[in-house]
């Protein structure tokens, strides 16, 4: 590679890391031809962006990124591969399925909204983080409940009331 091609290349990943709050990095190698189409498809599937890039490229990408990535530069080592997602644990959740049929792909770390994450360990973690949908759905579930029990008081309490009432007409 050229100095101006890797300058491109630092410039697209940072343009990459900018557009997102969300990056895990994995380590793809030894997946044979087939492992990696399937997982490529599945992270297709799940809205997902794969992209095997190279260490120093991706380090200078983060140096130059706004965010700040802590030591996450340090588990650039080997092959490394980005999983870029708008959802926090869909990622999490891709390679979690895959490690039940081989050992690859392996976490390094993840980026999740400033939040760092290093080391394999994390995966469980990460695969049950909740998303922002479903974190919502959640407050508005919290939300409604109080208000149906009160109307499904009021609407027992005014069947009561009818029952009542003809009882008495009768």
């Amino acid at each position: 590679m050229t100095r101006e091609e890797k300058s491109i290349a630092i410039e697209d990943l940072t343009a990459q890391l900018a557009g997102t709050n969300i990056i895990y990095i994995s380590d793809i190698s030894g997946l044979n031809a087939e492992n990696t189409s399937s997982l490529r498809r599945a992270c297709f599937k799940a809205g997902i962006k794969l992209e095997v890039v190279k260490n120093t490229l991706l380090a200078k990408a983060m140096e130059a990124s706004d965010n700040d990535y802590g030591d996450l530069p340090s588990v650039l080592t080997g092959n490394s591969a980005i999983f870029i997602s708008d959802v926090a644990n869909a990622p999490g959740k891709i390679i979690k399925d895959f490690r039940k049929k081989s050992a690859k792909p392996v976490l390094k770390g993840a980026y999740i909204n400033s939040e760092i994450y290093i080391g394999d360990d994390q995966l469980d973690a990460l695969a049950t983080i909740k998303s922002k949908e479903e974190l919502i759905g959640e407050i508005i579930g919290l939300l409604q409940s109080p208000a149906q029990r009160v109307i499904s008081a009021l609407q027992n309490q005014f069947a009561k009331s009818e029952e009542a009432t003809e009882e008495v007409e009768a």
